[in-house]
C-alpha cells in the first residue's frame, strides 16, 4: 500500500462491485481475533455522540500489523431512519497507508458493516456452538439478520431458520429472500419465542438500546444452544442471560467503557474475550449442553480486517473514483 497523491473513492455500489465473499471476511475477521489474542494489534474503545435518544455516531480507528492495515470508521446508527426510509447504519471508512499515514481510500461502510458483523458472529459460533448446529433463529430481519445468516450458512450446514421480525412484512421479505440467495428453508414466525425455543443458534439483530426490551425470558433458550448478541443485550431479560454458562464478548475494554454509558446493567460474569478463546488462553465450549454466548460489539478491528480486502480488489478491477488529496 503506498500513497500516490489521490486516494480511492468507493460509493455503496463500487464496494459491492468488488465482489469480496462471505468467506474472505470470515477469514480476515478470524485472522484478525488470532493478530487480538496474541497482544498484535492497536484498538481504543470508540468514542461517540449521540445526538437523539438511542442513536450513536462514533469513531473507530484500528491497527493491524499483520494486515498491514490501518484507519477509521466514521459510522452512525439511528433507528429513527427506518420510519424515513433511511438505513440505520451509515458511514464512511478512511484507509490509511502504514508506512506515511496518508489517506488512500475512502469508502462506504454499510456493506462492510454488515459483512464484517456477521462474520463476526460465524468466528464466534465456530469456537462456542455445537459443530453440529443445524437450526437458527434470527430476531430482527434487516441487514444485520441477512448478514449474520449468511456467514452462518458458511459455517454450519444449516437446515431451517426461523425468522422473527416486529414488523411482519419486513419478516415475510427475509423469509422469501434468504430461502432463494442460501437455498435453505426459512420460517417466518409469529412471536420471538417461536426464533429461540428449539434453535442451536439464536442471532438478536435489533435496534441497539441502552433500556433493553428484555423480550427473551428464562427458559426459552435450550441447553447447548449458542447465542449472538448482535444489538447488545436489548433483547434478552436479565433472568435469561442469567441462564448463561459462558457469556463472551469481542472486546472487554469497550463493553466496560459501556457500562459507564449505562448499557449492560444486568449481564452476568463475562467468561473472557472472544479473542482469548480462539488463541486457546480461555476455553470455549466444553460439552453439549453449555449455553455460550457471544455479545459482539462492533470493533473497528472487524472493519480494518476488511476494508484492505475491498481497496485491493478496488484497484484489481479498476473500480472506484480517483480523488486528489
Amino acid at each position: 500500500m503506498q500513497s500516490t497523491g489521490e486516494l480511492l473513492y468507493l460509493s455503496l455500489a463500487d464496494v459491492v462491485a468488488t465482489g469480496v465473499t462471505m468467506r474472505e471476511v470470515i477469514d480476515s475477521v478470524e485472522t484478525m481475533f488470532r493478530e487480538k489474542g496474541a497482544g498484535r494489534v492497536e484498538m481504543p474503545p470508540k468514542p461517540g455522540v449521540h445526538p437523539l435518544p438511542n442513536s450513536f455516531i462514533h469513531a473507530m480507528p484500528a491497527y493491524i500489523p499483520a494486515l498491514n492495515a490501518v484507519g477509521m470508521k466514521w459510522v452512525s446508527g439511528y433507528p429513527q431512519n427506518q420510519s424515513k426510509g433511511l438505513p440505520y447504519i451509515n458511514g464512511l471508512l478512511i484507509l490509511n497507508d502504514p508506512e506515511t499515514g496518508i489517506p488512500v481510500a475512502v469508502m462506504d461502510c454499510m456493506w462492510i458493516t454488515a459483512a464484517r458483523t456477521g462474520a463476526a458472529t460465524a468466528v464466534a459460533a465456530k469456537y462456542l456452538a455445537r459443530p453440529d448446529s443445524r437450526t437458527i433463529g434470527i430476531l430482527g430481519c434487516g441487514v444485520q439478520g441477512k448478514s449474520n445468516l449468511q456467514a452462518l450458512c458458511e459455517v454450519f450446514m444449516v437446515e431451517r431458520v426461523f425468522a422473527y421480525d416486529i414488523d411482519s412484512e419486513v419478516a415475510s421479505k427475509f423469509t422469501a429472500a434468504c430461502s432463494t440467495e442460501l437455498k435453505v428453508e426459512v420460517v417466518r414466525v409469529e412471536t420471538p419465542r417461536e426464533a429461540v425455543v428449539g434453535c442451536d443458534i439464536v442471532v438478536t439483530a435489533g435496534p441497539i438500546l441502552r433500556t433493553p426490551h428484555a423480550t427473551i425470558k428464562t427458559g426459552w433458550l435450550e441447553p447447548g444452544a449458542f447465542a449472538s448478541l448482535v444489538d447488545f443485550d436489548s433483547y434478552w431479560s436479565p433472568e435469561a442471560l442469567g441462564e448463561i454458562d459462558k457469556f463472551c464478548t469481542d472486546d472487554l475494554p469497550q463493553l466496560e467503557h459501556y457500562r459507564t454509558l449505562g448499557y449492560f446493567k444486568n449481564i452476568p460474569a463475562i467468561h473472557g474475550e472472544l479473542a482469548e478463546i480462539i488463541t486457546g488462553a480461555r476455553h470455549g465450549r466444553e460439552n453439549s449442553t453449555e449455553r455460550t454466548l457471544s455479545c459482539n460489539l462492533g470493533i473497528a478491528l472487524d472493519d480494518i480486517a476488511v476494508a484492505p480486502l475491498v481497496f485491493k480488489r478496488a484497484l484489481e478491477l479498476g473500480v472506484g473514483t480517483r480523488l486528489p488529496l
